[in-house]
């Protein structure tokens, strides 16, 4: 069975042999004990009460029960920049106009900005690729949402998250070679890991204030604005089915899009609700409807997909799901329906 919970002190060793899959882009999960280490224990201060607003944040893992081990993981930030600095570039425009020459351009610029200070942050979405089948990677994305329903008020009005930027088969960062590396005296992976880890005041020593002409830049770097990499897709389409959207803000290293949205107009908060559980066999037929169920537990978050079993007010669940969910007969959960074209 496949269950979302909090992350635990235990799952460190997991957590590390997932970094080592992710390859350069992920800098939120590094193959670093330390790091990791430090991040758990700041998502169990969060749970505890104990960490400022600027530090909290949570963690869920994707355990495979069966096998005894975590598979994925995704996280939410409650409010970044608080503690350290937030960058990111707006795309905007400016224009050179003449009326003497009877000459007006729009030039497309870049400007390093802090506008997502205080938002709350989609993140670390990882799953291993021997599990991504069978809905694996829309539970561990969506779950975030369905938490952000049930504890609204932990996180901020606005909700945003940084996708991956595009990058050749040999990791290459076109948008990086065209605009970053001629400010760092550094590679790619190295800037991008040490702001992945917390590390950023260097952006601000030494990036420009002034704005970057885009018709300046490589002809591959231009093209690589706001394009996700091609194994992100999947990931941007089930943001967007959320509500969220990009509004012309990209990340500083490798040109990945923003998609942004206002928390109460994302799809979770809208259209999730509460029922009781009702225990019964679960229907057979593969066309039953899908859903995101959780149990509203914030200390002992736990979630899952039940398919079909929905009524006006209940939720049809069998005993093994009622256990995983740590729930019984009459217990509250919140669920959410996939949308039509995900239940495949």
């Amino acid at each position: 069975m496949m269950i979302i919970r909090h992350v635990q002190e235990h799952d460190l060793a997991d957590l590390l042999t997932l970094a080592g899959k992710t390859g350069v882009g992920l800098t939120s999960l590094p193959c670093n004990e330390a790091i990791l280490s430090a991040r758990i224990e700041r998502m169990v201060k969060t749970r505890q009460g104990s960490a400022s607003r600027g530090e909290q944040g949570y963690l869920f893992v994707l355990e495979d029960t069966d096998a005894g081990r975590v598979v994925g993981v995704s996280a939410l930030e409650a409010a970044v920049g608080l503690e350290e600095p937030w960058y990111n570039f707006r795309v905007g425009t400016q224009v050179h106009a003449s009326k003497t020459l009877n000459v007006y351009r729009a030039v497309p610029t870049l400007f390093l900005s802090n506008d997502h200070t205080g938002y709350s942050e989609l993140c670390t979405l990882f799953l291993d690729p021997d599990y991504r089948h069978s809905l694996n990677g829309k539970l561990l994305s969506k779950i975030r949402f369905l938490f952000m329903s049930a504890f609204r008020s932990h996180f901020a009005d606005k909700v945003f998250a940084e996708m991956r930027g595009y990058a050749d088969d040999d990791g290459r960062s076109p948008f990086w070679e065209g605009v970053g590396k001629h400010f760092f005296a550094m590679d790619f992976a190295t800037a991008d890991y040490l702001s992945g880890t917390g590390q950023k005041a260097f952006i601000a020593e030494l990036m420009p204030r002034h704005p970057l002409y885009v018709d300046f830049l490589p002809e591959d770097a231009r093209a690589a604005i706001a394009k996700v990499h091609p194994h992100t897709v999947p990931a941007r389409r089930v943001l967007e089915s959320e509500g969220l959207r990009y509004q012309g803000y990209i990340d500083i290293f490798d040109g990945g899009p923003t998609l942004e949205a206002a928390l109460d107009e994302l799809r979770a908060v809208k259209e999730s609700r509460r029922v009781s559980v009702a225990l019964g066999e679960q229907p057979t037929s593969p066309d039953a409807p899908v859903y995101l169920a959780a149990n509203d537990d914030y200390l002992n978050y736990r979630a899952l997909l039940v398919q079909g079993g929905v009524g006006h007010d209940t939720l049809n669940v069998d005993a093994a799901q009622a256990a995983a969910l740590g729930v019984q007969a009459g217990s509250p959960v919140r669920i959410l329906p996939l949308t039509t074209a995900e239940n495949r």
